[in-house]
């Protein structure tokens, strides 16, 4: 059995993007997201950076008082969500956020983030200068039933990854009969050890997580 524990509306995204390559996945979210009250900074920016589409679907009205700016998105659902929302797109990532800035070496752009209360750090080049106001933030919601031994988990964020690790071991699940499929080592690192299997996908993006997870369905596990 393969689970998501991400909040709505990723978690359907992800069951879909399972589906069309061949994986069910069933959706066992341990997080949702919330709105935070939030203002903008004065001055002008020259466009607005994304590390996640939950900062378009979370922000509220003032996100629609910057539409005449160009995104600078993480990723292509990020960039998806933004353009759906009537942004232009001045850039789209490979789901790294401080890679996308190292691309903007050399240009000199003020950007405005909107972001998550739980972020990923950025060192922005010489010449961009990113202000951050924190729009959303993800609430922690118990794990509610046993998971079934042997089962697949995916973990996309190392807050998520922390979470379900205190919530087996609130419920005593034991972590040997859990494996577990990581976006990235940081995350794989952040669930913590003692899983029956712990691997992280080639890339930072949902398919490379999927066809890890495809790749862990097939093959024997541990033992």
């Amino acid at each position: 059995m393969i689970l998501t524990i991400r909040a709505e509306p990723a978690a359907s995204a992800t069951v879909a993007a399972g589906r069309a390559v061949g994986l069910e996945i069933a959706s066992w979210p341990l997080a949702e997201l919330g709105p935070l009250e939030w203002a903008l900074p004065p001055g002008e920016f020259d466009g607005v950076l994304l590390g996640s589409a939950n900062a378009i679907r979370q922000g509220g009205p003032l996100v629609d008082n910057l539409v005449d700016k160009p995104v600078y998105a993480v990723g292509k659902a990020t960039a998806a969500a933004a353009r759906e929302r009537g942004f232009t797109i001045a850039c789209t990532g490979a789901n790294n956020l401080q890679a996308l800035l190292d691309g903007l070496a050399g240009e000199r752009l003020r950007l405005l983030r909107i972001a998550g209360r739980e972020r990923t750090a950025v060192i922005p080049p010489a010449g961009i200068t990113v202000e951050t106001v924190i729009a959303y933030e993800s609430m922690a919601l118990p794990l509610r039933e046993r998971l079934p031994g042997g089962a697949l988990v995916l973990l996309h964020s190392a807050a998520a990854a922390r979470h379900f690790a205190a919530e087996c071991d609130r419920l005593g699940i034991h972590r040997r009969a859990i494996r577990v499929a990581a976006l990235s080592e940081r995350i794989a690192e952040a669930a913590g050890a003692g899983w029956l299997e712990v691997r992280f996908a080639a890339g930072p993006n949902e398919g490379a997580l999927l066809a890890l997870a495809r790749d862990m369905c097939h093959e024997p596990g541990p033992g």
